[in-house]
């Protein structure tokens, strides 16, 4: 219970509260688990909540006209989702999908929007995250446009890095839980031409290449690449 507290403190709603606040907002938290490959929601379908992240990873995608399937972002513990629709309530931009095993803790839009009259210093923090997203979302269309695969992929990789990564003797070990065709869509590329400048980053040295996970080597060389 400690551990998803401490998890609960780093989201953006939060983050800025006292204890009276904290308190009042728990009380509106309903808890989901969930196995590898469950729904959390549907594009498209109604928005009634938003999530945190409690422990495990979900994915954000989105699906093209032919059936493809885009991978918006990944998220870990401590990160939110589903709270556009707080703002905006019409359907669900993005499927959300669980990558792992995942705990979630859910707070209803009609709980909240009641919780968050007089409490502008919350709504600021919410509206801090949404903004970050943004230009998350500017930097990715950026990147589509002026960086090539191999320094789109790099980027990718220090940003699974940041998130995910986990100290190990002789490099930065990165369990981001893809499989190759997800790392591609994150990517906006063929699954063959990520793969191939893996296999270079991997020949020169930069990186060892594990199932699902990645052991960087050379952190200077890989944000070299991603510039």
């Amino acid at each position: 219970m400690a551990e998803s507290d401490d998890v609960l403190g780093r989201a953006p709603l939060f983050e800025a509260l006292d204890e009276e606040g904290t308190k009042a907002l728990r009380a509106g938290i309903h808890d989901t688990t969930l196995v590898r490959g469950d729904r959390v929601f549907d594009e498209g379908d109604a928005g009634d909540r938003l999530y945190v992240i409690l422990e495990g990873k979900i994915k954000l995608t989105r699906t093209a006209p032919d059936g493809r399937e885009n991978l918006l972002s990944v998220l870990g513990p401590g990160e939110m989702f589903g709270e556009l629709s707080l703002f905006d309530p019409r359907p669900r931009t993005a499927s959300a999908v669980a990558v792992t095993d995942a705990h979630l803790a859910g707070l209803g839009h009609d709980y909240l929007r009641d919780w968050l009259t007089g409490r502008p210093d919350v709504a600021m923090h919410l509206l801090r995250a949404l903004a970050q997203r943004l230009r998350r979302a500017n930097d990715v269309m950026a990147d589509l446009v002026f960086t090539d695969v191999p320094g789109r992929v790099a980027k990718a990789l220090l940003d699974l890095a940041d998130r995910f990564g986990e100290e190990q003797d002789g490099g930065l070990e990165v369990h981001h839980d893809l499989t190759q065709e997800e790392l591609a869509q994150l990517v906006g590329a063929s699954r063959e031409t990520v793969n191939k400048a893996l296999a270079d980053f991997s020949a020169r040295g930069w990186l060892v290449l594990h199932a699902k996970s990645v052991l960087i080597l050379d952190r200077d060389r890989l944000a070299r690449r991603a510039r």
